[in-house]
């Protein structure tokens, strides 16, 4: 029984990985997946840490093989960090709710991509070099895009999680 829980755990993370990684894919076929301005469709995925612990590794993976579409070394670095730091805050706030549903816990992935991608933008692909303005105006584009996906998008995708119980244990053996 001990090895089921840990193959659902792999497998779960592993699904994850794979949806975030396709839905940033998909984002960039209409250029929303890199650059100042993103809206990224796998980043409504960021609040599974609430409902699982398999979404942290999960999200992890799933960006460091999306920021390969970036042929940004520095973004495969610090894009991916910024979703693990992101992945871990969440789950920590999770139990944090207003009218059932977990709100602070959808904006570590807003704050932390605005602050970490924002710096990356501005240090590194701002053609007049890094600037405090070109970092707060770069922050600023990504954490408005991180908010829009996560709110706009995360809070009915939460409640349809939440409904149906999707990360429950034993999800796939219950009669239908």
């Amino acid at each position: 029984m001990k090895n089921r829980a840990k193959i659902e755990y792999i497998v779960t993370g592993a699904l994850i990985a794979a949806a975030y990684a396709g839905l940033t894919y998909i984002s960039s076929i209409f250029n929303l997946a890199y650059g100042p301005i993103q809206l990224r469709i796998s980043e409504v995925l960021t609040i599974l840490p609430i409902f699982t612990p398999a979404a942290i590794p999960g999200l992890t993976v799933g960006c460091f093989i999306a920021n390969i579409g970036s042929f940004n070394a520095a973004d495969l670095v610090f894009g991916t960090l910024a979703t693990l730091a992101a992945a871990i805050l969440t789950r920590v706030l999770r139990d944090i709710k207003f009218k059932g549903i977990p709100f602070l816990a959808f904006f570590p992935a807003v704050i932390v991509n605005a602050v970490v991608i924002g710096f990356e933008i501005a240090l590194f692909f701002l053609p007049e070099g890094f600037s405090l303005w070109g970092f707060i105006i770069s922050g600023f584009q990504v954490g408005l895009g991180e908010l829009i996906v996560c709110y706009l998008f995360g809070t009915p995708f939460y409640i349809v999680v939440k409904k149906y119980r999707i990360f429950e244990r034993n999800y796939f053996d219950r009669q239908p």
